[in-house]
């Protein structure tokens, strides 16, 4: 099997759950934290809906700066409702399926890094940026979505197992 097969259903599936939780975003709370030092609940939908795109450069380019010596920082415009959200999150998806769905083994496994300002983060093999760095990371937030939307007695979807909110999946 091809490392990219074997990566996709993995990827479907947390892009399923994400989506599921992103759906659940109240229009009225995207300024609220639970704490100061924390992300609003908007910042935090947009990081999310952000995250697949990642997928793309991390196959398409030998390395990423998150903030360019020359050049804006990668921060794209936060969307505004949960509508917005949903639309990036599914254009994001649509790119980096594609992207993954053609990758080649040699691909997967030729190195990639990242940086700021020039500084390197990371180096690993895309395969395992793309496991940890777009998915895990995405599984990550979306975890902490749902404690905002819990906080805010919106109902917690089900994902591996049945939710406070929900008994079934």
């Amino acid at each position: 099997m091809a490392m990219n097969e074997a990566l996709l259903p993995e990827f479907d599936q947390e892009v399923a759950h994400t989506r599921k939780t992103l759906e659940r975003i109240p229009n009225d709370k995207f300024a609220w934290k639970p704490h100061e030092k924390s992300m609003s609940l908007g910042n935090l939908a947009s990081h999310l809906a952000a995250l697949p795109s990642w997928t793309v450069p991390t196959l398409e380019q030998d390395s990423l700066d998150l903030t360019p010596a020359t050049g804006a920082p990668l921060r794209p415009e936060p969307p505004k409702s949960r509508d917005e959200v949903l639309e990036k999150f599914d254009s994001n998806v649509t790119a980096a399926r594609a992207v993954l769905a053609s990758a080649k083994d040699e691909q997967l496994r030729a190195l990639w890094s990242l940086f700021s300002n020039g500084k390197k983060l990371f180096t690993l093999p895309r395969a395992a940026v793309l496991r940890s760095f777009v998915i895990n990371h995405m599984i990550h937030h979306r975890a902490q979505l749902g404690v905002y939307l819990r906080l805010n007695n919106v109902p917690v979807p089900a994902i591996y197992g049945p939710s406070a909110d929900e008994g079934t999946f």
